[in-house]
């Protein structure tokens, strides 16, 4: 098996900074929390990337920068491929004739973590909308 990471598992680790260190990066951390292989799906890299855009100084995006720069070092990034953007088309439609939808970046980690046969890292208070996905394991994060 293994794990995708959302980015609320990410932002969750980067809030509880305190509990680690201030320059604890993502990287060093994921040993400790998930004891089986994580990947990133190409759209948490995007929005990553997007948290350095908005950032408010200077400081902060390149310390964010930093941090995602060392997390897609050590962690393998999956693209959002052909494949992967029919297991999202699929998982859309169920999704849309049910009635649930779910956000459309979440739908393509979900759409990643199906295509590669692996779980969910989410964080400790974000995983409600991944659960209408029928059949996705969903590992919440524990700080």
């Amino acid at each position: 098996m293994g794990l995708v990471i959302d980015t609320s598992a990410l932002i969750a680790i980067e809030r509880h900074a305190t509990s680690f260190s201030r320059e604890a990066d993502w990287a060093e951390l994921f040993p400790m929390l998930a004891a089986e292989p994580v990947a990133l799906p190409a759209i948490v890299v995007a929005e990553l990337l997007s948290g350095v855009a908005l950032a408010d100084t200077a400081i902060r995006a390149a310390a964010r920068r930093a941090r995602v720069e060392a997390l897609t070092a050590h962690v393998p990034v999956v693209d959002f491929d052909v494949a992967i953007a029919a297991q999202w088309a699929r998982l859309f439609g169920v999704l849309r004739k049910n009635g649930r939808l779910i956000p459309s970046n979440d739908l393509a980690v979900a759409a990643t973590a199906e295509h590669l046969g692996f779980g969910v890292l989410v964080g400790p208070s974000d995983e409600k909308h991944f659960r209408n996905v029928e059949g996705l394991r969903i590992e919440i994060l524990t700080l």
